[in-house]
């Protein structure tokens, strides 16, 4: 239990930053499994470096967490049009 009046105001703004950083989350989430999920993703590959960038900037995930899901996702979108056209 918060003791000084600050305190008590930092444990209501955790509250509502948890919140903000749990739905961060979930998107993220969602969009790594999306991108995961689609072949065609070399269309929709800057839309998800733009998503996964500003959740990282918001200090949600990690940048170097970031970074390194976009790249996975990228090697994995051209190895998969490699084989396509070979």
């Amino acid at each position: 239990m918060p003791n000084t009046k600050s305190a008590i105001r930092r444990v209501r703004r955790v509250k509502l930053q948890t919140a903000a950083n749990r739905v961060r989350r979930s998107k993220y989430r969602s969009v790594i499994k999306l991108m995961n999920s689609l072949i065609r993703g070399k269309k929709l590959l800057p839309k998800l470096n733009s998503q996964i960038m500003k959740i990282a900037k918001t200090g949600a995930i990690k940048k170097k967490t970031a970074s390194r899901n976009i790249s996975r996702i990228s090697k994995k979108i051209y190895s998969l049009n490699k084989t396509i056209l070979s």
